[in-house]
């Protein structure tokens, strides 16, 4: 499907690519991973033209559809399902042809749209904006009335609609919740094409993906498999890597050891030389070098508070001059807690977490929390509203006004950040720098409750684990809301589900939220087609107007082109029959007999229709003629 050929590729003052080279089978669910910064993003830059690498390195079969997710969909006044059902470019033009096509061309666009299954599209549309957090109502509201970060579901929905022959997602998670990242996943295998996607989600890369594409030194290597096999594999490599270098090595220092013996002696001489000429063939051992990652620093809150930390009752919270929007709260948390948040998004898991953190109160009921509490809370906002123009040793001098400047550096290079970039401005910081620099500051002063909101979004998998060791080791309580899977089973050792305006403990594991969440989706998504629009009203058709005598000739030709059209449809929907009708297909192959039988019934529908308009111009020629 895609190829690249010895590709080299310098910008910015490095290099991303130095003869790297892969294919990738058609069909395949391939999973592109390596640290942040290392040019994933880059090498999508070059697949779609946006970056030149300067020959035929990258190569793609003739016609490929290419589809990549925009930033975020414009805010038009088109409705959002109409936005979706558009971004299908042939079904959209077929469509619209159809509405001043001449009538000896309207066969031809109707048997490609019975082709391409234009009728299920809207479906098709609606279930994939179910999945994505979607509600039907949402349907039919224009896209202005959708914030920055549902048009940018907006715009994973149309590329997953549009299915390219190629799909590009980067970071498709990082913008949905946990249940939508559910959906996806469940999505992603049945993609009828290719797809690259860039990704730090282990369960999406486990769950999703047949193969793993590794970038790391320059170089692309492809494995078969999810992520743990990936793993599995690199480690087992680098073993023997290893090992064969270790051999190397010895026999190098046996065949040196002759040489330094033997080289002066005459009657030694020749096999010092042969052995100095072996020396110089052999090719090194490459060695796979990890790079180091910076644990995070969470310290444990020196003493214990009694439980529980926080109890509520009959709470109901919400913000001043408006409905509550979580009600009838009964909950506790002790000391030892790690609750898992679920919920979607704009189910209240927002509004839960400023209730503990202490930056809202109830409204009625009961809330009991521990004076002597700390909490150190984490959202993403703070990383938006980071000053771009800050540097992280102005940073940590607000936090720690009192220490000195050597011990304030030594803190942030504890943070993983080193001395090259204690004095680079935030603007110029990775997303993964900023996240790590915020999270270890708000642990810094050991609370006794963590609230982290979204923590892995800028994380590469390497720090993601590393971030799941400090929270395994980190002894006070934390309330996770993630759309990490992975993380979520290994820290939560309790779930809370967020719907129906309540909080309330799940009763199950992951596996049975995931179920739970893509048995919802499917639920919703046979609902917006059938309420798209109202039940007509049976109303007596009005008389058919007279027409004059000189339209009898445009209406012959029309009545001719009719007669074509009734002809292509009646011959496309004898031939499904004729396969029908042999026993054998539904033996050898029931599930292509299933297909056929959902094209009769398109097919027959198009006869319905050519006929119909076929009678009716009939009739009025008639009506001429008499």
């Amino acid at each position: 499907m895609l190829q690249i050929n010895d590709l080299t590729f310098d910008a910015w003052g490095r290099r991303f690519f130095d003869h790297a080279g892969i294919s990738l089978p058609p069909g395949a669910k391939v999973g592109l991973v390596g640290r942040n910064g290392v040019g994933k993003s880059t090498l999508f830059k070059l697949i779609m033209g946006e970056l030149v690498a300067g020959g035929d390195e990258i190569v793609l079969p003739k016609s490929t559809r290419i589809g990549q997710v925009a930033q975020e969909h414009p805010a038009t006044p088109m409705s959002l399902i109409d936005t979706i059902l558009e971004a299908d470019e042939e079904r959209h033009a077929l469509l619209t042809r159809l509405e001043t096509a001449d009538p000896e061309d309207m066969g031809d666009i109707w048997t490609r749209l019975i082709e391409i299954d234009s009728d299920a599209a809207p479906a098709r549309a609606a279930e994939i904006l179910a999945g994505l957090g979607f509600s039907v109502d949402d349907l039919q509201r224009p896209m202005s009335e959708f914030s920055g970060g549902w048009r940018m579901r907006v715009a994973l929905a149309a590329a997953l609609f549009s299915e390219p022959d190629l799909l590009l997602l980067d970071e498709p998670t990082n913008y949905l919740d946990l249940e939508g990242a559910m959906w996806l996943e469940a999505r992603l295998k049945k993609y009828p094409h290719t797809a690259l996607i860039i990704s730090h989600d282990r369960e999406l890369l486990n769950n999703s993906c047949t193969h793993i594409l590794h970038l790391a030194a320059a170089k692309l290597e492809i494995y078969t498999g999810g992520y743990d096999d990936f793993e599995k594999l690199r480690a087992e490599k680098s073993r023997l890597q290893l090992s064969a270098k270790a051999k190397q090595d010895a026999e190098r220092a046996h065949l040196q050891s002759f040489v330094d013996r033997f080289k002066a002696k005459a009657s030694k001489a020749a096999q010092a030389q042969s052995r100095m000429k072996r020396l110089a063939k052999m090719q090194p051992v490459s060695t796979t070098i990890e790079e180091r990652v910076a644990p995070f620093t969470l310290p444990s809150p020196p003493r214990p508070l009694a439980p529980p930390l926080i109890r509520l009752e009959r709470a109901n919270v919400g913000y001043e001059a408006a409905k509550p929007i979580l009600k009838n709260l009964n909950l506790r948390m002790d000391l030892d807690d790690r609750i898992g948040l679920l919920g979607v998004n704009g189910a209240g898991k927002s509004t839960f977490a400023k209730l503990i953190a202490g930056a809202l109160g109830v409204e009625t009921g009961e809330f009991h929390r521990d004076r002597k509490m700390k909490v150190g809370w984490f959202h993403q906002h703070q990383i938006e509203a980071m000053d771009p123009e800050d540097t992280p040793l102005e940073i940590i001098r607000r936090a720690l006004p009192e220490a000195s400047e050597s011990s304030r550096r030594s803190k942030l290079a504890q943070f993983g950040l080193g001395f090259d970039k204690q004095e680079t401005t935030v603007a110029n910081l990775s997303g993964g720098e900023r996240a790590r620099l915020l999270l270890n500051l708000v642990a810094m002063d050991a609370p006794h409750m963590l609230i982290l909101d979204e923590p892995t979004n800028h994380l590469d998998i390497d720090s993601r684990r590393a971030l799941l060791d400090a929270l395994n080791d980190y002894a006070g309580a934390v309330i996770l809301i993630t759309h990490d899977r992975s993380l979520m089973e290994l820290v939560a050792d309790r779930l809370w589900l967020a719907a129906d305006g309540t909080i309330k403990p799940f009763n199950g594991d992951m596996d049975d939220y995931a179920k739970f969440v893509i048995d919802k989706a499917r639920v919703a998504a046979r609902a917006p087609t059938q309420i798209k629009a109202p039940e007509p009203v049976a109303v007596a058709p009005p008389p058919r107007p007279r027409v004059p005598a000189a339209q009898a000739g445009p209406l012959k030709r029309k009545l001719e082109a009719a007669e074509a059209v009734l002809a292509r449809t009646t011959k496309a929907l004898e031939a499904l029959d004729a396969v029908l009708a042999d026993p054998a297909v539904y033996v050898k192959d029931p599930a292509k007999a299933a297909d056929l039988g959902q094209k009769r019934i398109k097919a027959q529908a198009a006869v319905d229709k050519a006929e119909a308009e076929w009678m009716g111009i009939a009739e009025q020629l008639a009506a001429i003629e008499a």
